[in-house]
């Protein structure tokens, strides 16, 4: 680890920008880059600020979409196993779980774009079972929203809900983790400046994420969505290879 707050924050500001065109992947990107400059615990908690400064930003932008019915069915479950995984955070080793994850991942995604027509069923139990596993994974490991993606995607909603829907999860989810998080003291005195830093990268990331997503056409969308899973699994699984 090394100092370099500047890369530090270029690296944050690209991946909300990512994270919003995509609807997810500001963790996904960020964390592993994260700890080239602090320890998984430090880096657990900034790369949750990012990931929720930039999703009340995309949430801001993108509201006119929100799908409420499916914040409800996802979010709760999503909430509850969120707490469960940000208390067990520091008992179980985040490297086995993230290669099992990016594994996963990258088996959807390939079947997908290989075979566009398999989804997951987009039914209630689907809905509930995806929410309860994206949420433990994001209080667990930080990583919860390629689950959500995956998931979310087989409801065939436009751009515009997909974003906002994912969006407004992610908040709920972060919203849950952050408090824990802090009061279990992961974060350092040293690097609390960081924080309001990331909150106006996070607001401006997800402004310059929406301009890009209005002149992505819906056909070419949906296909960038599973490529950015796919590549968030090979992402996923060096990182835990390495960690």
């Amino acid at each position: 680890m090394y100092d370099g707050s500047l890369l530090f924050f270029v690296a944050a500001f690209l991946s909300i920008v990512v994270g919003t065109v995509a609807g997810f992947g500001t963790s996904t990107i960020f964390l592993p880059i994260a700890l080239f400059f602090v320890d998984f615990k430090t880096a657990l908690v900034l790369v949750a600020v990012s990931h929720l400064s930039g999703n009340i930003g995309a949430t801001t932008f993108f509201r006119h979409g929100l799908e409420k019915k499916l914040i409800l069915l996802f979010g709760v479950p999503s909430i509850l196993l969120t707490v469960l995984g940000a208390y067990l955070v520091v008992y179980v080793p985040q490297n086995i779980l993230i290669i099992i994850l990016g594994i996963c991942l990258l088996i959807y995604s390939v079947t997908f774009l290989l075979k566009p027509d398999i989804k997951v069923a987009a039914n209630r139990n689907n809905t509930i079972f995806g929410g309860g596993l994206s949420g433990l994974l994001q209080g667990l490991a930080g990583i919860g929203g390629p689950i959500r993606s995956a998931f979310l995607i087989s409801y065939d909603l436009d751009k515009y809900r997909y974003i906002a829907t994912l969006a407004a999860l992610a908040v709920l989810i972060d919203l849950t983790r952050l408090p824990i998080y802090l009061t279990n003291n992961l974060l350092e005195p040293q690097y609390y400046y960081y924080i309001p830093i990331l909150v106006v990268l996070g607001i401006l990331g997800s402004y310059v994420g929406k301009r890009i997503v209005n002149i992505i056409p819906q056909a070419l969308f949906k296909r960038m969505v599973m490529v950015a899973i796919g590549l968030a699994s090979i992402i996923l699984i060096i990182g835990g290879l390495k960690f």
